[in-house]
């Protein structure tokens, strides 16, 4: 962090910056050996003999300019990516964003309602939603995923995966006969299997785009195709096709294939989002089991007027309204046993924003929450949690043993710590408040990237306090929950800041890259390319010269200055500017003087 402050210094004074070396007594020396002050003063002279060794061997290094291609792409369709989408386009930037779903919106297009204010999920997310699908300067992808990354920041080539469709949206009005008619039937993944969509389907209403796609796992017709190449037994299942004779514009398009598109940009922004905890695992739990034992999510969307119960929460057992409700906390969260150690940060408040929509559409219900700790750190939650308890739920601080189905009702065996006993209630319903962690092909992606990311698969940002949506990766940046569990508000706060961070680096023509990078003597190079296989970071390419060697050549837009090449090189003609096997064989030397 203070290097670059001393190069600025010494560039005012009219010197090369990179002739500066640095002698970390702070650090490398006092910090560490504060009990051993003689000991730490013989250390000191040492380090500044080493770098008076060292800087005498400096030579003057000047950076290169590389063009932007003034483009932007957004990995992930919910509000984070959303935010993120409309801030650069109304910023004049041109933008791709890309959802592996058919629809834009993410987990927030889900919800019922919205902790701590109550206000309506979709009435202040379809609206973004539309700005994105209308804006000039935005190229919606949906359906597609990216699966390979090249270049460097300011020049990213990419390639995306256009999953089919089925249906050519070029053609397609969005008019609603083909999945009216459709009589095939299959759960809805968006509204956690409580309802079925057909097989031609958008997934809400309100979905962005407006347009369809075909569902082939449970499509009629291709099970007829794949009953036909495998050659099965029995009777073959009817061809349908209702939707191809009922299109009006002809949209419906069986020969449609996955093809991969190629892009460049000049910055990436991955909202990825988060993955709902399955919590299955925790088998004394009963979910899967007990039909009574639901997810948060789940009960979100029997909670919403547009979801399959139309807003009347119900017990999937039986169908009546349930008058006893369990919530469980932290299921999926803060369990070492498990190795689930981190909050998921947003549990606590959706619990208790579901047991206030309870209590004021169903009076007569009792709400119960097993807590370890209620963590209500934002803006108006601790008010929001005490407005909870003041609706009736009862706060039960311990955790939960066990549950037991018996004579029709639940029974939810814990621990109430503050008493020191074991208690036992008799519920209708209980509610898993589960955790959030990281979304599906996360480490994958940020292979690609060439992002960190931790033992969790979350994205591990540059600094956490003041480079909190940037990554090591130049041009490369992070918002929402990708990086850890996060609600609304930091989800929407950290697209605008990366949006904020392309900008600025969109607002410069040329960028300047470090010179401080690896140089191979092709004199030197034997052409066994092993410096090609340890370079994390793909910044070393092959060259034949005109005696048909074939020799490593570095990308120095590329390259971070890692060292690992210099090390691998088995001919030392790989070189590190900056560091070069002379200046760190003048540190070592001096020290024998």
């Amino acid at each position: 962090m203070h290097e670059n402050t001393f190069r600025k210094t010494v560039a005012a004074a009219g010197l090369n910056p990179y002739l500066l070396e640095m002698a970390n007594l702070r650090e490398h020396c006092s910090w560490v050996h504060g009990d051993g002050k003689e000991a730490a003063t013989t250390k000191a002279i040492d380090l500044i003999r080493m770098a008076v060794a060292k800087v005498a061997r400096h030579e003057k290094l000047f950076p290169k300019q590389v063009s932007v291609t003034k483009r932007a792409l957004v990995i992930g369709g919910g509000i984070s990516g959303i935010q993120a989408a409309l801030d650069m386009a109304n910023a004049s930037y041109k933008v791709v964003l890309v959802e592996r779903e058919p629809t834009i919106g993410g987990r927030m297009a889900q919800l019922d309602k919205t902790f701590p204010t109550l206000d309506c999920s979709s009435c202040i997310l379809t609206p973004k939603m539309v700005d994105v699908a209308q804006h000039p300067n935005i190229t919606l992808l949906t359906s597609a995923e990216v699966k390979e990354v090249k270049g460097f920041v300011g020049n990213f080539e990419v390639s995306i995966l256009q999953k089919a469709r089925k249906v050519d949206h070029t053609k397609c009005t969005g008019c609603g006969i083909c999945w009216q008619k459709c009589p095939e039937k299959a759960p809805s993944e968006f509204d956690m299997g409580l309802g079925k969509r057909p097989a031609v389907y958008i997934p809400f209403p309100q979905a962005v785009p407006p347009k369809p796609v075909i569902d082939t796992a449970s499509c009629r017709y291709h099970k007829y195709l794949r009953f036909v190449e495998e050659k099965q037994e029995g009777k073959a299942p009817p061809q349908c096709r209702i939707c191809e004779k009922l299109c009006p514009v002809g949209a419906i398009d069986w020969e449609q294939k996955d093809e991969i598109v190629t892009e460049k940009f000049g910055a990436i922004v991955v909202a990825t989002g988060y993955k709902a905890f399955d919590p299955t695992i925790y088998t004394e739990l009963g979910y899967g089991r007990h039909p009574d034992v639901i997810t948060g999510l789940e009960l979100e969307r029997m909670m919403s007027a547009s979801g399959p119960a139309s807003g009347d929460v119900t017990r999937p057992s039986n169908g009546e309204h349930p008058k006893d409700v369990v919530f469980l906390t932290c299921v999926g969260s803060r369990d070492e046993q498990r190795g689930r150690t981190y909050c998921s940060k947003v549990c606590c408040m959706y619990i208790a924003k579901h047991a206030i929509i309870l209590k004021e559409h169903y009076p007569d219900v009792q709400c119960y929450v097993f807590y370890m700790d209620v963590r209500a750190v934002s803006k108006d939650y601790e008010e929001f949690y005490k407005r909870a308890q003041e609706s009736g739920a009862i706060y039960i601080r311990g955790k939960v043993s066990g549950i037991r189905q018996e004579e029709g009702r639940l029974v939810v065996r814990g621990e109430d710590t503050l008493l020191g006993e074991m208690v036992e209630i008799p519920a209708d319903m209980v509610v898993l408040a589960i955790g959030m962690e990281h979304s599906p092909g996360s480490a994958e992606l940020a292979q690609a990237l060439k992002v960190s990311y931790d033992v969790n698969e979350l994205f591990i940002e540059a600094h956490p306090k003041l480079r909190p949506v940037e990554t090591m990766s130049d041009g490369v940046f992070v918002a929402g929950a990708c990086v850890g569990p996060r609600d609304i508000p930091e989800s929407v706060a950290t697209g605008s800041a990366a949006a904020a961070k392309v900008a600025a680096l969109f607002s410069q023509d040329f960028l300047t890259t470090d010179p401080m990078v690896a140089v191979i003597d092709q004199m030197k190079c034997g052409g066994c390319l092993l410096c090609t296989k340890v370079c994390p970071f793909k910044a070393i390419d092959t060259q034949v010269l005109r005696d048909g060697r074939t020799v490593a050549v570095v990308n120095e837009s590329l390259c971070k200055g890692c060292g690992l090449c210099v090390a691998a090189c088995r001919f030392g003609a790989s070189n590190l500017r900056g560091f070069t096997q002379q200046q760190l064989l003048a540190e070592v030397t001096s020290l024998w003087q």
